[in-house]
Protein backbone atom coordinates (compact mmCIF):
# COMPACT_ATOMS: atom_id res chain seq x y z
CA UNK A 1 0.00 0.00 0.00
CA UNK A 2 1.30 3.48 -0.38
CA UNK A 3 2.22 5.56 2.02
CA UNK A 4 -0.43 8.20 2.95
CA UNK A 5 0.17 11.35 5.39
CA UNK A 6 -2.18 13.14 7.55
CA UNK A 7 -4.12 15.32 5.05
CA UNK A 8 -4.28 12.09 2.38
CA UNK A 9 -6.02 9.68 5.65
CA UNK A 10 -7.88 12.06 7.18
CA UNK A 11 -9.30 12.00 3.23
CA UNK A 12 -9.46 8.20 2.48
CA UNK A 13 -11.26 7.54 6.15
CA UNK A 14 -14.00 10.27 5.18
CA UNK A 15 -14.99 8.83 1.82
CA UNK A 16 -14.92 4.99 3.08
CA UNK A 17 -17.32 6.15 5.92
CA UNK A 18 -19.42 7.93 3.53
CA UNK A 19 -19.55 5.00 1.54
CA UNK A 20 -20.68 2.82 4.36
CA UNK A 21 -23.38 5.30 5.23
CA UNK A 22 -24.29 5.25 1.76
CA UNK A 23 -24.53 1.78 1.24
CA UNK A 24 -26.47 1.28 4.55
CA UNK A 25 -29.05 3.29 3.42
CA UNK A 26 -29.48 2.32 -0.14
CA UNK A 27 -29.61 -1.32 1.68
CA UNK A 28 -32.38 -0.17 3.95
CA UNK A 29 -34.84 1.17 1.15
CA UNK A 30 -34.47 -2.16 -0.65
CA UNK A 31 -35.45 -3.77 2.51
CA UNK A 32 -38.50 -1.81 3.02
CA UNK A 33 -39.39 -2.70 -0.67
CA UNK A 34 -39.37 -6.68 0.17
CA UNK A 35 -35.99 -7.38 -1.37
CA UNK A 36 -33.02 -8.64 0.35
CA UNK A 37 -30.60 -7.43 -2.02
CA UNK A 38 -26.86 -6.35 -0.76
CA UNK A 39 -23.67 -4.79 -1.98
CA UNK A 40 -21.36 -6.90 -3.03
CA UNK A 41 -17.85 -5.32 -2.34
CA UNK A 42 -14.87 -6.38 -4.79
CA UNK A 43 -11.48 -4.84 -3.78
CA UNK A 44 -8.68 -4.25 -6.31
CA UNK A 45 -5.00 -3.67 -6.73
CA UNK A 46 -3.27 -0.87 -8.68
CA UNK A 47 0.19 -1.71 -9.82
CA UNK A 48 1.91 1.85 -10.65
CA UNK A 49 4.34 1.81 -14.12
CA UNK A 50 6.60 2.13 -12.20
CA UNK A 51 6.56 -1.50 -10.56
CA UNK A 52 6.18 0.26 -7.28
CA UNK A 53 2.79 -0.10 -5.83
CA UNK A 54 -0.21 2.20 -6.93
CA UNK A 55 -2.98 1.34 -4.18
CA UNK A 56 -5.74 0.10 -4.93
CA UNK A 57 -9.94 0.36 -4.14
CA UNK A 58 -13.26 -1.44 -3.49
CA UNK A 59 -16.10 -1.72 -5.93
CA UNK A 60 -19.46 -1.86 -4.54
CA UNK A 61 -22.67 -3.27 -6.96
CA UNK A 62 -26.01 -3.87 -5.78
CA UNK A 63 -28.94 -5.22 -8.13
CA UNK A 64 -32.22 -4.98 -6.13
CA UNK A 65 -35.77 -4.24 -6.59
CA UNK A 66 -35.62 -0.54 -5.96
CA UNK A 67 -31.24 -0.03 -7.33
CA UNK A 68 -31.81 -1.85 -10.50
CA UNK A 69 -28.05 -1.30 -10.26
CA UNK A 70 -25.97 0.78 -8.49
CA UNK A 71 -22.35 0.89 -7.81
CA UNK A 72 -20.34 2.72 -4.88
CA UNK A 73 -16.61 2.80 -5.44
CA UNK A 74 -13.98 4.25 -3.12
CA UNK A 75 -10.07 4.41 -3.95
CA UNK A 76 -7.00 5.81 -2.77
CA UNK A 77 -4.12 5.49 -5.68
CA UNK A 78 -1.26 6.91 -6.35
CA UNK A 79 2.23 6.80 -8.37
CA UNK A 80 3.42 8.76 -11.72
CA UNK A 81 1.20 9.84 -14.56
CA UNK A 82 2.70 8.38 -17.98
CA UNK A 83 3.54 10.47 -21.24
CA UNK A 84 1.06 13.81 -21.84
CA UNK A 85 -1.95 12.87 -19.55
CA UNK A 86 0.73 14.76 -16.83
CA UNK A 87 0.49 18.11 -18.80
CA UNK A 88 -3.76 17.81 -18.49
CA UNK A 89 -3.72 17.67 -15.24
CA UNK A 90 -3.90 20.67 -12.25
CA UNK A 91 -0.10 20.89 -10.77
CA UNK A 92 1.60 17.48 -12.99
CA UNK A 93 3.34 19.34 -16.37
CA UNK A 94 6.52 19.80 -14.53
CA UNK A 95 6.48 16.81 -12.07
CA UNK A 96 4.05 13.83 -12.86
CA UNK A 97 4.01 12.59 -9.31
CA UNK A 98 0.10 12.28 -7.89
CA UNK A 99 -2.35 11.03 -5.29
CA UNK A 100 -5.56 10.94 -5.81
CA UNK A 101 -8.82 9.54 -3.36
CA UNK A 102 -12.51 9.65 -3.46
CA UNK A 103 -15.59 8.39 -3.68
CA UNK A 104 -17.98 7.74 -7.00
CA UNK A 105 -21.35 6.67 -7.13
CA UNK A 106 -24.05 6.19 -9.33
CA UNK A 107 -27.64 4.66 -9.54
CA UNK A 108 -29.95 3.23 -12.07
CA UNK A 109 -33.54 2.89 -10.60
CA UNK A 110 -36.18 -0.17 -11.91
CA UNK A 111 -39.20 2.51 -11.73
CA UNK A 112 -38.52 5.24 -14.14
CA UNK A 113 -40.33 8.04 -11.79
CA UNK A 114 -37.49 7.67 -9.74
CA UNK A 115 -34.18 10.08 -10.83
CA UNK A 116 -30.94 8.32 -11.56
CA UNK A 117 -28.52 10.09 -9.68
CA UNK A 118 -24.18 10.74 -9.77
CA UNK A 119 -22.06 11.40 -7.26
CA UNK A 120 -18.75 11.97 -6.53
CA UNK A 121 -16.07 13.77 -4.22
CA UNK A 122 -12.38 13.38 -4.58
CA UNK A 123 -9.14 14.95 -3.13
CA UNK A 124 -5.92 15.09 -5.25
CA UNK A 125 -2.42 15.88 -4.83
CA UNK A 126 0.56 16.98 -7.67
CA UNK A 127 2.32 19.61 -6.83
CA UNK A 128 -0.57 21.59 -5.68
CA UNK A 129 -3.43 19.69 -3.46
CA UNK A 130 -7.32 20.13 -4.07
CA UNK A 131 -10.89 19.06 -3.86
CA UNK A 132 -13.40 18.67 -6.19
CA UNK A 133 -16.91 16.61 -7.31
CA UNK A 134 -20.80 17.01 -6.90
CA UNK A 135 -23.93 15.50 -7.75
CA UNK A 136 -26.03 16.09 -10.00
CA UNK A 137 -29.82 14.35 -10.90
CA UNK A 138 -30.75 12.70 -13.83
CA UNK A 139 -34.34 11.59 -14.10
CA UNK A 140 -36.05 9.78 -16.89
CA UNK A 141 -39.26 11.67 -16.01
CA UNK A 142 -38.39 14.96 -14.45
CA UNK A 143 -40.74 16.08 -11.08
CA UNK A 144 -40.26 19.91 -10.41
CA UNK A 145 -40.70 19.07 -6.54
CA UNK A 146 -37.58 16.37 -6.63
CA UNK A 147 -35.38 19.33 -8.86
CA UNK A 148 -36.40 21.85 -6.32
CA UNK A 149 -35.39 19.65 -3.39
CA UNK A 150 -32.27 18.24 -4.69
CA UNK A 151 -30.77 21.75 -5.66
CA UNK A 152 -32.34 23.30 -2.21
CA UNK A 153 -30.36 20.83 0.05
CA UNK A 154 -26.79 21.25 -2.34
CA UNK A 155 -27.96 24.91 -2.18
CA UNK A 156 -28.05 24.40 2.12
CA UNK A 157 -24.53 22.67 2.36
CA UNK A 158 -22.99 25.81 -0.21
CA UNK A 159 -24.72 28.87 1.80
CA UNK A 160 -23.39 27.22 5.03
CA UNK A 161 -19.56 27.52 3.36
CA UNK A 162 -19.76 30.77 0.79
CA UNK A 163 -22.84 32.54 -0.66
CA UNK A 164 -20.56 31.89 -3.77
CA UNK A 165 -20.13 28.29 -4.09
CA UNK A 166 -23.99 27.26 -4.85
CA UNK A 167 -24.44 30.15 -8.12
CA UNK A 168 -20.91 29.03 -9.56
CA UNK A 169 -20.88 25.77 -8.66
CA UNK A 170 -24.75 25.32 -10.41
CA UNK A 171 -23.22 26.91 -13.35
CA UNK A 172 -20.23 24.56 -13.52
CA UNK A 173 -22.62 21.30 -13.12
CA UNK A 174 -25.01 23.06 -15.72
CA UNK A 175 -21.87 23.12 -18.82
CA UNK A 176 -19.85 19.94 -17.36
CA UNK A 177 -22.79 17.94 -17.72
CA UNK A 178 -24.27 18.86 -21.34
CA UNK A 179 -23.93 16.55 -24.51
CA UNK A 180 -22.80 18.59 -26.77
CA UNK A 181 -23.26 16.18 -29.68
CA UNK A 182 -26.96 15.99 -28.48
CA UNK A 183 -26.97 19.91 -27.53
CA UNK A 184 -29.13 18.95 -24.52
CA UNK A 185 -28.25 18.27 -20.68
CA UNK A 186 -27.83 14.82 -19.33
CA UNK A 187 -30.13 16.00 -16.53
CA UNK A 188 -31.54 18.65 -14.42
CA UNK A 189 -28.43 19.51 -13.10
CA UNK A 190 -26.70 19.75 -9.47
CA UNK A 191 -23.21 21.38 -8.15
CA UNK A 192 -20.01 20.10 -9.91
CA UNK A 193 -16.60 22.14 -8.14
CA UNK A 194 -13.14 21.40 -9.22
CA UNK A 195 -9.53 22.65 -7.52
CA UNK A 196 -10.98 23.68 -4.86
CA UNK A 197 -7.36 24.88 -2.76
CA UNK A 198 -7.53 27.69 -0.76
CA UNK A 199 -8.08 25.91 2.68
CA UNK A 200 -7.24 22.60 2.85
CA UNK A 201 -9.27 21.96 6.27
CA UNK A 202 -12.45 24.36 4.74
CA UNK A 203 -12.27 23.03 1.61
CA UNK A 204 -12.56 19.66 3.12
CA UNK A 205 -15.20 20.55 5.48
CA UNK A 206 -17.37 21.45 2.38
CA UNK A 207 -16.33 18.38 0.95
CA UNK A 208 -17.68 16.23 3.78
CA UNK A 209 -21.27 18.66 3.65
CA UNK A 210 -21.33 17.83 0.22
CA UNK A 211 -21.72 14.01 0.73
CA UNK A 212 -23.84 14.84 4.03
CA UNK A 213 -26.00 16.66 1.52
CA UNK A 214 -26.51 13.96 -0.81
CA UNK A 215 -27.00 11.36 1.92
CA UNK A 216 -30.09 13.47 3.01
CA UNK A 217 -31.95 14.42 0.01
CA UNK A 218 -31.45 11.32 -2.28
CA UNK A 219 -32.66 8.16 0.03
CA UNK A 220 -36.11 10.64 0.63
CA UNK A 221 -36.26 11.30 -3.10
CA UNK A 222 -36.24 7.30 -3.86
CA UNK A 223 -38.76 6.66 -1.32
CA UNK A 224 -41.10 9.14 -2.46
CA UNK A 225 -41.34 7.94 -6.38
CA UNK A 226 -40.22 4.06 -5.89
CA UNK A 227 -43.95 3.01 -5.48
CA UNK A 228 -45.11 4.31 -8.18
CA UNK A 229 -46.83 2.11 -11.21
CA UNK A 230 -45.46 2.70 -14.87
CA UNK A 231 -46.00 1.31 -18.27
CA UNK A 232 -43.90 0.30 -21.16
CA UNK A 233 -43.89 3.76 -22.62
CA UNK A 234 -42.43 5.13 -19.15
CA UNK A 235 -39.71 2.11 -19.38
CA UNK A 236 -38.77 2.69 -23.29
CA UNK A 237 -38.68 6.82 -21.70
CA UNK A 238 -35.95 5.61 -19.20
CA UNK A 239 -34.14 3.18 -21.35
CA UNK A 240 -33.52 5.97 -24.65
CA UNK A 241 -32.52 8.13 -21.63
CA UNK A 242 -29.64 6.14 -20.18
CA UNK A 243 -28.46 5.16 -23.80
CA UNK A 244 -27.23 9.70 -23.50
CA UNK A 245 -26.16 8.97 -19.86
CA UNK A 246 -23.59 6.45 -21.55
CA UNK A 247 -22.84 8.34 -24.29
CA UNK A 248 -21.94 11.31 -22.05
CA UNK A 249 -19.74 8.75 -19.50
CA UNK A 250 -17.69 7.56 -22.72
CA UNK A 251 -17.23 10.36 -24.50
CA UNK A 252 -17.06 13.43 -22.04
CA UNK A 253 -16.67 12.08 -18.03
CA UNK A 254 -13.02 13.53 -17.10
CA UNK A 255 -13.06 10.73 -14.47
CA UNK A 256 -13.11 8.05 -16.92
CA UNK A 257 -10.54 9.03 -18.48
CA UNK A 258 -8.86 9.69 -15.29
CA UNK A 259 -9.42 5.87 -14.29
CA UNK A 260 -8.50 4.30 -17.64
CA UNK A 261 -5.24 6.64 -17.96
CA UNK A 262 -4.27 5.61 -14.15
CA UNK A 263 -4.69 1.99 -14.82
CA UNK A 264 -7.57 1.36 -12.15
CA UNK A 265 -9.78 -1.19 -12.68
CA UNK A 266 -12.09 -1.74 -15.67
CA UNK A 267 -15.63 -2.86 -14.06
CA UNK A 268 -15.09 0.36 -11.02
CA UNK A 269 -14.41 2.35 -13.87
CA UNK A 270 -17.14 1.87 -16.10
CA UNK A 271 -19.60 0.80 -13.37
CA UNK A 272 -21.82 3.72 -13.95
CA UNK A 273 -23.22 2.22 -17.05
CA UNK A 274 -26.65 1.21 -16.95
CA UNK A 275 -27.35 -2.06 -16.73
CA UNK A 276 -29.79 -1.58 -20.00
CA UNK A 277 -30.03 1.16 -22.27
CA UNK A 278 -31.70 1.70 -25.95
CA UNK A 279 -31.29 3.87 -28.72
CA UNK A 280 -34.16 4.79 -31.03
Amino acid sequence: MIELDEQQQAARTWFESLRDAICAAFEAIEAEAGSDARFEYIPWDRADPSGEPGGGGVRGVMKGKVFEKVGVNVSTVGGTFEGEFAKSIHGAGEDPKFFATGISLVAHMANPHVPAVHMNTRFLATTRRWFGGGADLNPPLPYAEDTEEFHAVLKAACDAHDPEHYPRFRKWADEYFYIPHRKVHRGVGGIFYDHLEKDWAADFAFTQDVGRAFLDIYPRIVRRRMGLPFGEAERRQQLEWRGRYAEFNLIYDRGTLFGLKTGGNIDAILMSLPPMAAWS
